[in-house]
């Protein structure tokens, strides 16, 4: 179905512009095998997220068709949406969660909304017992919202979802956010996935 693919390793919760060891980009395609894609030339040594956010835009402006997986939730389980009143709408919830989580402000670390230097994450908060329907039938996946423990995704997710956001704005028509934009891709579109990297 696509011409090429590439996996995203997004571990790490520093700010959008802080070059993370731990952000990883590889590319495969039906002639090659994965090879891992250095970051854009620049006096950092490693991808930032927003440097992998505009990389990512470019390479869905192109023609071939891609499927992009990133190893960080992309929504919330149900309970979230119930206790704030949200809609049942993808897009809504990540304009709401960057309302109150605006990781991708640059100097502004996950730690920062949490403990109320900036944002308003205490108005857009989680219960760590909460699973997505996806972690439940994992098993050994963690909630989004258990923070600070070994193997833990909600620092990468709250970091990510924002670029989550960009992406989906500046692709749009370009890209299809599997299974939040519908079960089926329409035909020539990139496919942006959530992934589990272990579980495979």
């Amino acid at each position: 179905m696509f011409d090429r693919y590439i996996g995203i390793d997004y571990s790490g919760a520093k700010t959008p512009t802080s070059s993370l060891k731990g952000l990883r980009v590889y590319r495969a395609d039906h002639t090659s095998p994965p090879m891992e894609v250095p970051p854009l030339p620049s006096p950092r040594k490693y991808w930032t997220r927003r440097g992998i956010g505009e990389w990512l835009v470019e390479r869905l402006a192109e023609p071939e068709r891609i499927l992009i997986g990133i190893d960080h939730g992309f929504s919330f389980p149900i309970q979230y949406f119930e206790r704030y009143g949200l809609p049942h709408n993808w897009p809504a919830f990540l304009d709401d969660f960057h309302w109150h989580w605006p990781t991708d402000v640059d100097h502004v670390y996950v730690d920062f909304v949490r403990d109320g230097v900036y944002g308003q994450g205490a108005a857009r908060s989680g219960d760590p017992r909460w699973l997505r329907l996806t972690e439940k039938r994992a098993r050994t996946a963690k909630s989004v919202f258990r923070f600070d423990v070994q193997g833990s995704v909600a620092k990468s997710t709250h970091s990510g979802l924002p670029w989550i956001l960009f992406i989906h704005r500046h692709a749009a028509g370009r890209v299809h956010f599997w299974p939040f934009d519908g079960w089926e891709v329409p035909d020539g579109r990139s496919v942006v996935a959530e992934v589990y990297p272990s579980l495979w």
